[in-house]
């Protein structure tokens, strides 16, 4: 058995699979949920991690019955750019800023207007956002000094639980691209970024490619987990590299469409290509030799989980997917806007906010179900949209995450992307590719490449219906943030 664990935002999922690749067990433990104690914050607590973490490894152990001395590897992936930090014992020093915390937008205009816009692109392939790791080390300084004077190791989430699991500070080269740290092109550290920024390159933890082993189970280790000590742990990925990984996303052509908590579409390449105006994410891949790029939406499954806690809170994401099936494609001229934490792609804007926009008298709940399913979908469109003025080739279109699971919004991505979308057999997405680098990483194959063609299948293939209607429609979102920002008086 190989052992894949997904740090999410929203819980912690283990999956065990064969050799073969078949899923054998899944078991996910939620998480406490996100602290916002202001507009635009957003943190958790690491060791609620380490408890799920546990949790959900007991969980598929329990499924299966397998003992841990009958698991080979361990592979880690989880959400990216959270900024864990350690003081030089390894106690955390205050909760992680995670990927969704907007407040450093002050720390990324004084990064930017130090490095400079273009030479930090030339750099690290990517721009200053909030979203990254550097920025919320550099709040922390600002903000926090008590705090800053104390760390001596940073790292992202699934990186905490692996040393929880192993006594070792270790982070692969995709999670590290998404730090602003890393030089992606040469897959190394940059020390002119760090020196610029005043982190410490002793903060930083060892490099690893997303197969390596980078660490064993500790006995203390062994003992929280029942994994046995001495287990090999692969560097794996972070969430979108792991991701792609599971969904077989790497030669240049081959595309996801994840909507998570966060939508992203995902592209391989062969050598960095980089967006002058940093609209996309340019990171090296979890496969050795491979870069990938990202669009990024905020608020994408996070829409859907809003709207039900807000206004539906009784009902299931079944059920509101029912009545949003009763609805017309382009619901009647009813928009969403998922700017819930800002934006990334392609506005870079933490500013930006949500709207339902286009609201009449006849619309109804199906309507407004349906408006969040479209509207995530037009967001990720925007990325299609980059990848063609970029030249990033899209041969196929694969589904992956909370939006690949339900009937409508597979349709509804169809549709609005104007291509056929492909749904695979393991529907685990990142755990699934954890699990594949660790056995990499053992070398029960002897490539990303070869893990992936003999485990990565498609199930089925939606084609699209509608697609006229949401090419219309997307016309009409495309309006949607300049008039939002003007309303804003930006």
């Amino acid at each position: 058995m190989l052992l894949g664990i997904d740090v999410g935002t929203g819980g912690t999922r283990a999956v065990l699979i064969d050799r073969a690749g078949k899923v054998k067990a899944s078991f996910a433990s939620e998480h406490a949920g996100i602290r916002s104690e202001h507009i635009g914050w957003a943190e958790q607590e690491p060791e609620d991690w380490w408890r799920a973490a546990r949790e959900a490894i007991a969980g598929a152990m329990a499924q299966t019955g397998v003992t841990g001395s009958e698991i080979e590897a361990v592979g880690l992936t989880g959400q990216m750019h959270g900024c864990v930090m350690l003081d030089a014992d390894g106690a955390v020093l205050r909760p992680a800023l995670i990927w969704a915390d907007q407040r450093t937008q002050p720390q990324c205009d004084w990064l930017t207007e130090k490095i400079g816009f273009e030479r930090l692109i030339e750099l690290t392939c990517n721009p200053a956002l909030p979203n990254f790791t550097l920025t919320k080390l550099l709040w922390v300084r600002e903000h926090q000094p008590e705090i800053f004077a104390k760390i001596a190791h940073v790292l992202c989430p699934k990186d905490y639980v692996r040393y929880r699991m192993t006594g070792e500070f270790a982070m692969d080269m995709q999670e590290a691209s998404g730090t602003l740290l890393l030089d992606v092109a040469n897959r190394r550290w940059s020390a002119e970024v760090a020196e610029a920024a005043g982190i410490p390159m002793s903060w930083l933890p060892r490099l690893f490619e997303g197969p390596e082993i980078c660490a064993r189970i500790s006995a203390a280790g062994a003992g929280a987990t029942g994994l046995a000590a001495g287990t090999p742990v692969a560097a794996g990925a972070g969430d979108q590299g792991a991701g792609a990984v599971g969904m077989g996303i790497l030669a240049p052509g081959s595309v996801s469409a994840t909507i998570g908590t966060s939508g992203v579409v995902f592209a391989a390449t062969d050598a960095p290509t980089k967006d002058r105006l940093g609209r996309l994410h340019t990171f090296c891949h979890a496969a050795p030799g491979r870069w990938h790029v990202m669009g990024v939406t905020n608020g994408a499954g996070l829409s859907l989980r809003y709207f039900r806690d807000t206004f539906a809170k009784e009902s299931s994401y079944d059920e509101l997917s029912a009545r949003a099936a009763e609805a017309p494609a382009g619901c009647n001229g009813l928009m969403w806007a998922p700017y819930l934490f800002g934006e990334r792609t392609p506005h870079l804007d933490p500013e930006a906010r949500a709207a339902f926009v286009g609201i009449t008298a006849s619309h109804g709940q199906p309507h407004f179900v349906r408006a969040v399913l479209e509207g995530v979908a037009f967001s990720l469109q925007d990325t299609f949209t980059l990848f063609a003025e970029l030249g990033v080739p899209v041969r196929g279109i694969r589904l992956g995450g909370g939006g690949a699971r339900g009937p409508l919004w597979r349709q509804i991505q169809a549709d609005v992307y104007g291509h056929p979308v492909d749904l695979l057999e393991a529907e685990e997405g990142g755990a699934f590719g954890a699990a594949l680098l660790a056995g990499t990483g053992v070398k029960v194959w002897e490539s990303v490449e070869a893990a992936c063609a003999a485990t990565v299948r498609v199930a089925e293939t939606i084609a699209p219906r509608d697609a006229d209607v949401m090419k219309d429609a997307y016309a009409r979102y495309r309006r949607i943030y300049p008039a939002l920002r003007e309303i804003a008086g930006r």
